[in-house]
């Protein structure tokens, strides 16, 4: 897809901050640090409509991006490591939670990992949410421009095992840096809407 217009329309924390229009929607998850506002902006051609941070953490509400007026990307606040405290990380699940379950206009969900490290907990715990909601998953590795090609094999299997991946689910390779896997993920996003 090419993009020509994108923009931030609304950070919500409920349902009813959601836009009220019928418009498909592909969610975007990952851990903290995932890779996740480089991938919107490498996806959308830009610089920085997904603010990129050195602290993990920065996204804390759910950000809906208006894509060629046709539908939205949501980026879901980063799971894991983000300095915050339990209770506000148990808001922040409650809030990710009721969209993933609750909305309607959701197609899919990215969702993200890190192409370098084993998935966590986290990953595992959420991939397992998706399946066990039938939540259709795009996976995309991220980062893969940091491993040698010639692991990457092995490391794709490796990931794939330790979530129990599921085949008819897209797996896609994804560098933000060299925008390998990035006509691959526009096409299996598209796929859904």
């Amino acid at each position: 897809m090419d993009v020509h217009s994108a923009e931030i329309v609304i950070s919500a924390v409920s349902p009813k901050q959601y836009p009220t229009n019928a418009l498909p929607e592909i969610a975007l998850a990952g851990r903290s640090n995932v890779g996740k506002s480089s991938f919107i902006n490498t996806l959308l051609n830009r610089k920085n409509l997904a603010r990129t941070s050195s602290k993990p953490g920065k996204t804390q509400t759910l950000n809906f991006y208006l894509i060629e007026q046709m539908f939205h990307f949501v980026d879901v606040p980063g799971y894991g490591y983000a300095k915050v405290s339990k209770t506000e990380r148990a808001k922040w699940g409650e809030m990710i939670e009721t969209y993933l379950t609750q909305r309607e206009n959701l197609r899919a969900v990215v969702s993200l990992i890190d192409f370098r490290h084993e998935p966590t907990k986290d990953d595992i715990q959420m991939y397992d949410f998706f399946k066990y909601y039938q939540i259709p998953v795009i996976l995309v590795a991220t980062k893969i421009d940091k491993v040698p090609r010639g692991k990457w094999n092995k490391q794709e299997r490796v990931l794939k095992k330790a979530l129990d991946f599921d085949s008819e689910d897209d797996f896609i390779l994804f560098s933000a840096v060299s925008k390998q896997g990035k006509e691959k993920a526009w096409e299996a996003i598209e796929a859904y809407l």
